[in-house]
């Protein structure tokens, strides 16, 4: 059998993710510094483990609605009612609520929701990897929308990428890899952009809750500036409460288009995993402040220890920082990533993110002490 000619060309056009290939390589090294992975590296909070595992032994097992269990619709809807304006309750609501299989599951449901193929999504270069392979999955084309060198998605930069075959743009805001957080002007007039034009805004916002004091000041989200049809509000529990593995995101947006992507759910992810979202359900009431406050702690030593030595945009939120790889080192960023990772420090290379292999990002989620220690090496890289 000749699977060249079975395996579908959208499955064989994705690579495996590059940072995928950094795990493997760092498997192979004894208790390694790892800056690569985009996880928190506190556990789920107590109260929602204790009723994940009250849900499983009281039965909350099966099956659930596929828009998901009614007490956590209306925990999110709250949450929502009490940030923006949106109609999510009324006789005819403009907007729908999906609670997905993660902010990823998402993702893929609004492309294969909106894209025929050929259609065209705005994306942000450097942006997250899963954003080009899932327009890719739909049949659509990432375009991508250049922000070097201060990694702003602004309406400027995305107004000559317009046209008739764009459906949608992708802002993602705090942002992966480079921890920027839009200035609300900036968000207004990207929202107000996607109106006039018509194209739905997607607003990635899994890192909400890690966006920090200066950045807070100037907003986050674009969603209270648009109306009922301009913008896909994507969140999750994941990154907040240190629930990657357990799959638990949502969606709002115009009540049209969930409801395309809650059928299409049905067909596919069935539903979110059902203990979790039991477990979900009082999850916005735990004070998570003190690992935002200690997350600002670790970025700011990032930025007093970097910022030194080589170009560094100081990161709003999220856990990631973007630096640059001094040109005076006349290398790329995968081959000083190769040096890293000889000195036990395990990084990421840009390429990954971007079409540019100039940068390369650092989590800072890990412990203080591995921060330090791996600081200090990548400063010795950095400075030679």
């Amino acid at each position: 059998m000749n699977w060249q000619d079975i395996i579908a060309s959208r499955s064989r056009d994705i690579e495996a993710s590059g940072i995928r290939r950094v795990f493997d390589l760092g498997a192979k090294l004894k208790d390694p510094i790892n800056l690569s992975i985009g996880q928190p590296d506190f556990d789920v909070p107590g109260p929602i483990k204790e009723a994940a595992i009250e849900a499983i032994r009281s039965g909350r097992n099966s099956y659930t609605v596929t828009q998901g269990i009614t007490e956590l619709r209306q925990s999110i809807i709250n949450q929502l009612v009490s940030e923006f304006s949106l109609d999510l309750t009324g006789e005819k609501p403009t907007h729908g609520l999906l609670v997905t299989s993660g902010v990823s599951g998402g993702l893929l449901l609004a492309m294969l929701a909106l894209l025929d193929p050929g259609d065209e999504v705005v994306l942000p270069d450097p942006g997250f990897v899963l954003y080009k392979h899932v327009v890719r999955m739909a049949e659509g084309k990432a375009v991508f929308c250049d922000t070097y060198p201060d990694f702003r998605m602004t309406a400027d930069r995305v107004e000559p990428l317009l046209n008739e075959k764009t459906k949608a743009v992708l802002v993602n805001s705090p942002a992966n890899p480079t921890g920027v957080v839009n200035t609300q002007q900036e968000l207004n007039e990207l929202a107000e952009l996607c109106r006039s034009r018509g194209v739905l805004l997607i607003s990635d916002e899994i890192y909400d809750v890690f966006t920090y004091d200066e950045a807070l000041e100037n907003g986050r989200s674009p969603s209270p500036v648009v109306s009922d049809r301009d913008v896909l509000l994507l969140r999750g529990y994941s990154k907040t409460y240190g629930m990657t593995g357990w799959r638990m995101g949502y969606a709002a947006g115009p009540a049209p288009l969930v409801a395309e992507m809650t059928k299409l759910q049905q067909f596919s992810y069935v539903c979110a995993p059902s203990m979790a979202q039991v477990a979900c359900v009082d999850a916005f009431s735990v004070d998570m402040s003190r690992y935002v406050k200690d997350y600002q702690h670790k970025r700011d030593l990032v930025v007093e220890k970097l910022s030194p030595v080589t170009e560094l945009v100081t990161p709003g939120g999220a856990f990631y920082a973007f630096p640059k790889v001094p040109e005076r080192l006349g290398m790329s960023a995968t081959e000083l990533v190769e040096e890293a990772i000889s000195r036990n420090v395990l990084i990421i290379p840009g390429v990954v993110f971007s079409s540019r292999d100039t940068h390369f990002r650092l989590s800072y989620a890990t412990s203080d002490a591995k921060l330090h220690a791996g600081l200090d090496i990548l400063v010795e890289l950095l400075t030679r």
